[in-house]
């Protein structure tokens, strides 16, 4: 009985220290936009590289992330290729407010297959319906969920093209899918990320959207609340959004925000 009750004063003893004691840097799981898996796996591996646990990834669009998180998925980090679905998470009080930064950018360009390159003037008045032929369709994140679409559909009614190419697009469920269609030639054109035909051998770029023609493409980042007291979390985002992650940022095509 008298070891037993030491045993349990030594417990008490060491409870408020343990509780005091920051949490130990464990694996950190980032929901991410599909646009930004190539330099977020470089990234993820420079983390591994000093130390860290490797960063467990996952990719899709960001709508179908918010959603995952809004349902309680497991997610420390999220990353949105838009500020819309990050504003959605935090009306909800999903994310933590004072975490949240837009650290990286990026264009919109219009991409054909690499076997059948072409150059087009993307400005008002550009007939691109005529461009795709009597049966050609366009590639896109779908519009009703997928920001790179968002933006897509905004940059063809900036045009005048909206009507005419509405009916004639092929939706994708995210940036990457879109992008897939262009490099398999199963469409004449797609409209993706300037950092996706960086990332792909098999596309063109045939154009670039001027940037009046869109809402600013910003990524934002932020911690989620169910990873509010997770130090390893909190410090991922820190090296995400610093200064030591911008070359690999660069490297992959992405702006930096100034």
């Amino acid at each position: 009985m008298r070891r037993l009750l030491l045993s349990l004063l030594a417990c008490m003893a060491l409870a408020p220290a343990a509780r005091g004691a920051p949490e130990p840097r464990g694996e950190v799981t980032v929901f991410a936009a599909a646009s930004l898996t190539d330099a977020l796996r470089d990234l993820g591996r420079d983390w591994a590289a000093r130390g860290n646990p490797a960063p467990r990834f996952s990719f899709a669009a960001s709508s179908t992330l918010a959603r995952q998180i809004e349902q309680g998925a497991p997610a420390d980090l999220f990353l949105s290729a838009d500020e819309a679905w990050m504003d959605h998470l935090a009306q909800r009080g999903m994310v933590v407010p004072a975490t949240r930064v837009s650290p990286v950018g990026n264009e919109l360009v219009l991409v054909t297959p690499a076997a059948t390159p072409r150059s087009v003037t993307l400005v008002p008045g550009t007939d691109l319906a005529a461009l795709l032929g009597p049966r050609g369709r366009i590639a896109v994140g779908d519009p009703a969920h997928v920001p790179a679409g968002r933006y897509a559909q905004a940059a063809l009614e900036w045009m005048g093209q909206w009507p005419a190419l509405s009916p004639r697009l092929a939706r994708a469920e995210n940036v990457r899918a879109a992008l897939l269609l262009v490099e398999r030639g199963e469409v004449p054109f797609g409209i993706v990320y300037a950092t996706d035909a960086v990332a792909s051998a098999g596309v063109r770029v045939a154009g670039t959207f001027l940037a009046a023609s869109h809402p600013p493409i910003t990524y934002p980042f932020a911690l989620t609340r169910r990873a509010e007291p997770n130090a390893g979390a909190r410090a991922l985002l820190g090296f995400l959004a610093g200064a030591e992650a911008h070359p690999a940022w660069r490297r992959h095509g992405f702006a930096l925000a100034r």
